[in-house]
């Protein structure tokens, strides 16, 4: 072999290598696409990963028509010598970013034209950014040179196009345009696509109220360019038919609509809608939907049926003029006097988990659930000096029991209380009674059974029981008073 035959061979044998891992993803790609199922969580730890590996090949990409230009002086010439290393490196990284976002696109429950588009950007990038590594060594040659060139300027478009495709997955579809000055936005005449709703069906109770709020605040997953879980909630049909795992809303059956469960479930729950740290429906939201439901989720319901629903809000174009009330730290300080002390020496003993609702405020808000299983009975008798101050208290995954009954019961300001996960039973609700004030009962996870039924149905203010994964079967007969409220 001469020695022209070995200089060639030993690059082309390393090209072909790889260039195999490519195919096989486009293979995969093919022959597997997303299709909005769940399958192995190996696979969607694997493919969490895309978001890390993504922006490796990115940099690499980008830098090397930074360093042709830079080596265009003789000064700087030495700098080309690496732009071969790192298309190299680039070309690893496009190719092992495309792997790992096909892994998490299949595996996660992930479809739609969006994705779609993101994952042939990706695997487009990673085949150019090989192609730009073979041409490398020829691109002195005037033909190959410009070829060269064009397939660099091609991965630099490549890699703009791929990355707003995933911005659009991940932060919804006017992620860019979503805070532009209304004024730029209509002289480029750019229109909220992803918000806008039909007004066809303004006349209707779901075209006036329930269609708006998934616009709002569903589309991003679930509408007409990305299908999560294959639910799209953009149309009354497609609402109707339901995603992956069958029908998410079941007409006049509250309590049997999935929807309904996973956006009133707590915030911090696994099936908790929507996700990804997104903003939770506010409770007139949630109210609106579950009237919907309980009256038949119909798509011709007239806009005034429902009389009882609450009040729409104003448009989103509108912005109120919002005043905030001085503050008045005397008066605010003489408020706060009479549990100071104890507060001040209960904060030295447990850290971060008792705070004031708000800078003008002397109602305290308890978050045992920080402590998790360390924070007991013996615990909470301890706070005992505060109890008619807190307002909210978490007591989640805590190992608290029926002995924190009366001291529990002693909180009788309580507006919210959560139970999640712990010990408590029937002795503790049924201890309830003088709550008065509570609006938000959470005993999810609990060996709580349908007797405490009567003694939380007589709870004045309350608006929400959560009784998921408890005794408490689904369609079970409750009293007239929980009607609505009781959820799963």
């Amino acid at each position: 072999m001469t020695v022209w035959g070995r200089r060639v061979s030993g690059p082309l044998r390393l090209g072909v290598l790889a260039l195999v891992p490519i195919l096989i993803v486009l293979v995969l790609l093919l022959v597997f696409p997303p299709d909005g199922n769940e399958r192995a969580e190996w696979a969607q730890f694997i493919g969490r990963f895309h978001p890390l590996a993504v922006h490796f090949p990115i940099a690499l990409i980008l830098l090397v028509p930074i360093l042709e230009l830079a080596g265009l002086n003789s000064r700087s010439a030495h700098l080309r010598l690496s732009a071969g290393f790192v298309l190299g490196l680039a070309t690893i990284g496009a190719t092992v970013a495309a792997m790992l976002g096909w892994c998490l696109a299949l595996s996660g429950g992930y479809s739609g034209p969006l994705l779609t588009q993101h994952m042939w950007g990706g695997i487009s990038l990673a085949a150019v950014c090989w192609l730009c590594w073979m041409l490398r060594a020829s691109a002195n040659e005037p033909r190959l040179g410009l070829l060269y060139a064009t397939a660099l300027a091609t991965g630099v478009v490549l890699v703009a196009w791929t990355g707003y495709r995933g911005g659009q997955l991940s932060k919804g579809e006017d992620h860019l345009t979503e805070y532009m000055p209304a004024g730029l936005r209509h002289s480029l005449g750019i229109s909220n696509a992803s918000r806008a709703v039909s007004s066809s069906r303004a006349n209707t109770f779901y075209g006036a109220r329930v269609e708006p709020i998934f616009a709002e605040r569903c589309f991003t997953c679930h509408g007409p360019s990305k299908h999560q879980a294959n639910l799209r909630l953009d149309s009354y049909k497609s609402l109707m038919r339901g995603g992956k795992d069958g029908p998410v809303i079941r007409a006049a059956n509250v309590q049997g609509s999935d929807l309904f469960r996973r956006i009133a479930l707590p915030p911090g729950h696994d099936d908790f809608m929507p996700k990804e740290g997104k903003r939770p429906l506010s409770s007139d939201q949630v109210k609106v939907i579950e009237l919907w439901i309980g009256a038949g989720a119909s798509d011709t319901l007239p806009a005034d049926a429902i009389k009882d629903a609450p009040a729409a809000s104003a448009s989103p174009t509108l912005v109120a003029e919002v005043n905030f009330g001085e503050i008045d730290p005397v008066a605010v300080t003489k408020r706060r006097a009479t549990a100071a002390p104890a507060l001040a020496q209960l904060q030295k003993r447990f850290p971060n988990i008792l705070e004031y609702e708000s800078r003008g405020s002397a109602d305290l808000l308890l978050n045992a659930s920080i402590l998790g299983p360390k924070f007991g009975d013996s615990d909470l008798a301890v706070l005992s000096p505060l109890a008619e101050q807190i307002t909210v208290a978490d007591f989640s995954r805590t190992a608290i029991t029926d002995r924190s009954a009366t001291a529990i019961a002693a909180m009788k300001r309580l507006r919210v209380l959560r139970f999640m996960y712990t010990r408590i039973t029937d002795t503790t609700l049924q201890g309830l009674g003088a709550l008065d004030q509570l609006e938000s009962l959470s005993v999810f996870g609990t060996p709580v059974t349908p007797a405490a039924l009567p003694t939380v149905a007589k709870l004045p203010k309350l608006a929400h029981f959560y009784a998921g994964q408890t005794a408490i079967p689904i369609g079970i007969s409750v009293p007239d008073a929980l009607m609505g409220k009781l959820v799963f």
